[in-house]
């Protein structure tokens, strides 16, 4: 054959391929790799981001990446280890003590610090001409709140304990604050080598020794095996720096668990597509090879399909996933590093790699099996297919490089293992509901519709089941986002307190509380705190409780009891009853860490004082609520000799700021913390968040009903000779629609239904295991989904309608 016979053949050959694709209805195949490659591409290029934020946050919350703390001073055969191991460190030491000023005076935290810190993070300071970033000798740098409180301006003297000072300026941004307002008082910074100058550091004082840590991961371990920790010590790394890390770990899950569901609802519609195509065209391959078309052709007349549908696919979604990283990157644009790195070839390669490993079986399998169809095929449509079961071996194709992706994402196998599940489960119990509404007392179309459903039984319960698990997959992602964002919602409610003022002294409570409720401001009630530590349980020493790092917070160090006629109205009791007198209410996550149960006895030491209690109740809190809570509640008749000092919370707007200047200049020795600026972040991070994943779950839903429309459309195609056999027979067009109209209502309605609870089960283990969350009832789920599936069956049916019922004797002539 010439070169140009070669070419114009070719030429045809691209053009009837073109042609097949069009009416062979393979146009859902292209846009189900699209959606695969789109999502894959999308969020394989933001999960890298996203990893730089959650360990830029820990680290930066850290300063460091790792950090070690003790309440002693730390040795410096410590400082030794680390530069053997050639690690970078810088110092901290962390104390309270009074400042005072010519008109004031007020407890505040003093951190020492050397001329290295922050090794990570960013430090603000300004003296109202320049901003510096680190704390020289003699300097002194106060918060913005102890320039009202101290009545002070840049250049007054403060005593810091015994030592003087000249304030330096005043802390702009500080590094590493904490998460939790009970540990905040304001703060001041001064070289470390000033500390001996305040005297303040005594033996037995309270003193927090911190060492930042810098260096490669596996130094840093060596770093750690070499150091022995006593009760006093403990290790921070950035899984444990910032509970918004929490938020961060769980996106990332559902980020995954997204994918995997469009992936596999995008790759089911391949499937199906695909069947469809093999079923219309047996008969062409039947007849192309009677007029002696080889095997060889076909196979080459296939491939240049599938290459079209993979090239425009791979184009097209590659192109959608930019656009949708961009999408869901806007949001994130303050969280992300700057400049954002380029996330190369990366995405590229992984999102066309993975649609190609699903579109190896999706269409491998059916279209091998058409290439074998036998001429008879022509004259006998129902011969069998001339091939073996080998190539049923290309579903191992996707499925051993997800082992290897997915082994470790409980999430995923939660969901697949439903599929697997739930489907036989669904088909089942669709095909006994249709059985069972057969012997209802139905209108004629309704009996003619059970009567073809019921015809074929595995064929209805593979179509009911199919459909069912589409709908259940739809909602469970969207109802996982629903649930996700109830939980987040948890964190800095609206209502929730926005300033806390601790160290009330008994004397001055009813004073500081009438001013509070004079100015009409929400507060809570006054709790006593005294610090103390638990050290036996059940006359055993509670250290052999612990678990090295990942022990208790409760026996790592001091923490605040308090006692009460009874438990918060906002902790729920989930085991044992508070009793009035010589007992303890225990937090539930302490208790579940101990494994202390109702009846345990437990001993503290207070203020050098050993008190014991029993566990008469435990306690959920929800911590996020920004309530006062506590691990330990004690009865009063317990702690009725130990001296107090009080705190509330209370929720304050900006028009009250100079009622808080006002409050710190009456009670100069109340630390009083404001967490408004905190409390604004984090909420504005929370929102940027939920729009990702929103717009994550509107392409899971796209996905969604498009598998979901590809099954009515094929159900109803399957349904096309036997409509018009019906028309060509006299059946009047009104019955054949009201038929077919009960027909697909009656399979929306069941297959919804099903799917509803389906859905209600998936979630519910996925919240529980999965997130570690409590299942939701989701009552609006009954509405909207059977709504939904409704609406997507009309626009099938009103697709297809006219076409079936046109009568056999009128479609061919």
């Amino acid at each position: 054959m010439s070169t140009v016979a070669s070419r114009s053949l070719n030429k045809r050959l691209f053009v009837w391929s073109l042609s097949e694709i069009r009416q062979g209805q393979l146009w859902p195949v292209t846009i189900a790799l699209i959606l695969i490659i789109a999502s894959i591409f999308a969020l394989t290029a933001l999960a890298e981001r996203m990893e730089q934020v959650v360990v830029k946050q820990g680290k930066q919350a850290l300063t460091a990446d790792t950090v070690f703390i003790s309440s002693n001073p730390i040795d410096p055969a410590f400082e030794t280890l680390a530069e053997e191991n050639q690690l970078t460190t810088s110092s901290q030491t962390r104390f309270g003590t009074m400042a005072f000023s010519d008109r004031g005076m007020k407890l505040i935290t003093v951190k020492g610090v050397d001329s290295l810190y922050p090794l990570q993070g960013e430090m603000v300071l300004s003296d109202d001409q320049q901003s510096y970033s680190r704390v020289k000798p003699g300097e002194l740098w106060l918060d913005e709140r102890l320039f009202s409180q101290l009545e002070v301006s840049i250049g007054d003297a403060v005593t810091l304990g015994d030592g003087d000072f000249v304030v330096t300026g005043r802390i702009i941004e500080e590094p590493g604050l904490s998460f939790n307002p009970f540990q905040q008082m304001p703060s001041a910074f001064i070289h470390s080598g000033d500390i001996e100058r305040t005297g303040a550091v005594q033996v037995g004082s309270r003193v927090r020794y911190s060492k930042y840590i810098n260096g490669e991961q596996a130094n840093i371990e060596r770093l750690k095996q070499a150091v022995e920790l006593t009760p006093s010590d403990r290790w921070r790394d950035q899984n444990s720096a910032s509970r918004t890390n929490e938020v961060f770990q769980r996106t990332q899950q559902y980020l995954s668990l997204t994918v995997a569901i469009v992936v596999i609802m995008a790759a089911t519609t391949l499937v199906l597509t695909c069947q469809h195509y093999v079923t219309t065209r047996r008969k062409t391959i039947a007849m192309l090879k009677s007029l002696g078309a080889s095997k060889k052709w076909l196979v080459r007349w296939l491939l240049v399909q599938v290459t079209i549908l993979l090239v425009a696919a791979g184009i097209f979604g590659v192109a959608l996933g930019v656009v949708l990283e961009h999408l869901l990157r806007i949001p994130l644009v303050d969280l992300l590093p700057s400049p954002l790195p380029s996330y190369g070839l990366k995405p590229i390669v992984i999102s066309v790699a993975t649609s190609l490993l699903i579109a190896v079986p999706a269409l491998g399998i059916p279209l091998i099996g058409l290439t074998n169809v036998s001429a008879v095929n022509v004259m006998q449509p129902k011969a069998e297919l001339n091939t073996t079961k080998a190539r049923y071996w290309l579903v191992l194709v996707p499925i051993i490089p997800m082992l290897f992706t997915y082994y470790d994402n409980l999430l995923v196998w939660i969901v697949l293992g439903g599929i697997v599940a739930l489907f036989f489960v669904l088909a089942l119990v669709s095909v006994l509901a249709t059985k069972a509404l057969s012997s209802a007392p139905l209108g004629a179309a309704f009996k003619l519709a059970l009567s073809r459903i019921n015809r074929s039984l595995l064929a209805t319960g593979i179509q009911f089941g199919a459909l069912a698990l589409s709908l259940m997959l739809l909602s469970t992602m969207w109802l996982v986002r629903t649930d996700l964002l109830t939980d987040w919602q948890r964190t800095l409610p609206k209502d929730a307190p926005n300033a806390f003022a601790l160290n009330i002294a008994p004397y001055e409570k009813d004073a500081y509380l009438k001013v509070l409720d004079d100015n009409h401001i929400e507060r809570s009630e006054d709790y006593p705190i005294i610090r103390g530590r638990l050290v036996n349980i059940n006359g055993v020493d509670a250290k052999e409780r612990a678990q090295g790092e990942e022990a208790s917070d409760a026996l790592r160090r001091e923490i605040n009891f308090t006692f009460a006629s009874g438990i918060p109205s906002y902790n729920e009791v989930v085991e044992g009853k508070w009793k009035q007198s010589g007992g303890v209410s225990v937090e539930a996550d302490v208790a579940s860490d101990l494994g202390l149960d109702i009846g345990d006895e437990l001993e503290f030491v207070i203020n050098s004082v050993n008190v014991k209690a029993k566990v008469n109740s435990i306690r959920q809190v929800e911590w996020r609520d920004m309530k006062p809570n506590f691990y330990f509640i004690f009865t009063p008749d317990v702690l009725k000799n130990i001296p107090a000092t009080y705190l509330v919370s209370f929720k304050i707007e900006q028009s009250d700021d100079s009622l808080l200047n006002q409050l710190s200049r009456q009670h100069p020795t109340v630390s009083l913390m404001d967490i408004r600026v905190m409390g604004a972040k984090i909420q504005e991070l929370l929102a940027q968040i939920v729009w990702s994943i929103t717009l994550l779950a509107a392409i899971g839903v796209l996905s969604g009903l498009l598998l979901i429309f590809t099954l009515l459309r094929l159900s109803l195609g399957q349904r096309q000779d036997e409509i018009q056999l019906y028309r060509t027979l006299g059946a009047s067009k009104k019955r054949v629609e009201q038929t077919i109209w009960a027909e697909y209502g009656l399979m929306a309605l069941v297959a919804g239904v099903i799917a509803i609870i389906g859905s209600e089960m998936v979630v519910g283990a996925i919240m529980l295991f999965g997130f570690d969350l409590s299942p939701q009832f989701h009552w609006w789920l009954w509405i909207l989904l059977p709504m939904g599936t409704f609406f997507t069956l009309a626009l099938v049916v009103n697709s297809l309608i006219n076409r079936l019922l046109t009568p056999v004797n009128k479609a061919f002539s």
